[in-house]
């Protein structure tokens, strides 16, 4: 427990000190954040420091390798992996810098992130030492699991992929992603604990999984500089994460979820992250076929801002819906 509680504080102290550091250095080489013609709205943010995602995935990579197992199978991959989400998010936020407005082509990206999803899940079949079960477990159910074979390693890539750029679409507005992040990191690492467990699985009737508890150790680290980030990144924002910091973040939760089996559980308590992207698909599909909008602008959250909704008050009722749906997710802990 002693690494839990110290993982999570380490990452929150030294991203605190980054963080404070690093709006000075970003704003010294006008590191800052451009604002898109059609959000006028957000002039006032142009120039903000961005990329503050390195010093998040730097807190969290420390902490991890000062508190973790390293001989861990999961530990590795999960921080390799959130490390090459974060290379993506770094070289498109540097195009954008650049002055490549749209930075990278959003299919070289795809695809990119479909090889790092492919890459992790294929360690955690053929080379872990532990190979993942192909079991899908269904909340809120005794403990029924749903073997989909070969399905699971599309299923696998799909959770996340998508939760690395659900992520990335509710990270618009000051705070509005980093504490939902915080929220479902900590949740996940509580399912990862209990799961990793042989006592509290059985009592709870969760499917064991020998070694899961050390995730987490990640979760919590994770958490904490989401925490220490939160900050520096509340409204008024000093400072943005950017794409380095969103897509890596939300490709962690998601394969943390994989790891643990809480694929669905996720789904859950990301129903922020899952509406703001379904709005984004209903937009473009809506446009698309019939010419017409449904809502004033995509992602949501700009749309409650358009109806004239304070952003504080947007980012406020964002984070109580999470606080809900993560309440909701970890109910199932006990009901089955």
């Amino acid at each position: 427990m002693i690494p839990i509680l110290f993982s999570g504080a380490v990452s929150f102290f030294f991203v605190i000190l980054a963080s404070y550091l690093g709006v000075k250095l970003f704003q010294s080489r006008n590191i800052g954040q451009n604002i898109q013609d059609e959000l006028v709205f957000h002039e006032h943010k142009k120039g903000t420091p961005t990329m503050g995602g390195i010093l998040i995935l730097f807190s969290v990579a420390i902490s991890t390798l000062i508190w973790a197992d390293l001989s861990n199978t999961f530990i590795p991959i999960i921080l390799i992996s959130m490390l090459m989400f974060g290379l993506i998010g770094f070289i498109d936020d540097f195009m954008k810098l650049i002055g490549k407005k749209n930075g990278m082509k959003a299919l070289v990206k795809f695809i990119l992130q479909l090889c790092i999803a492919f890459g992790a899940m294929n360690y955690l079949f053929y080379a872990s030492g532990q190979p993942i079960s192909t079991e899908v477990l269904i909340p809120f159910t005794n403990n029924i699991m749903w073997d989909i074979g070969w399905l699971f390693l599309p299923f696998a890539v799909l959770v996340i992929v998508g939760s690395s750029n659900a992520v990335n679409l509710t990270d618009g507005l000051d705070g509005l992603a980093i504490m939902p992040v915080v929220m479902i990191s900590i949740a996940l690492g509580i399912f990862a604990y209990v799961s990793g467990n042989f006592n509290f699985s059985t009592y709870l009737d969760l499917p064991f999984l020998a070694k899961a508890g050390e995730v987490f150790v990640i979760c919590c680290a994770i958490s904490g500089a989401g925490l220490g980030f939160l900050w520096f990144n509340t409204y008024p924002a000093q400072i943005f994460m950017g794409d380095v910091g969103a897509i890596s973040l939300g490709g962690a939760l998601g394969l943390i979820a994989v790891i643990v089996k809480q694929e669905l559980i996720l789904a859950i308590m990301g129903g922020v992250f899952i509406m703001e992207t379904l709005s984004v698909v209903l937009q473009v599909g809506s446009y698309k076929m019939r010419g017409k909008r449904l809502f004033n602008m995509a992602p949501i959250h700009h749309h409650f801002e358009l109806k004239g909704w304070a952003e504080p008050k947007v980012i406020v009722r964002f984070w109580i819906i999470t606080v809900f749906l993560v309440l909701i997710g970890l109910s199932s802990l006990k009901i089955r």
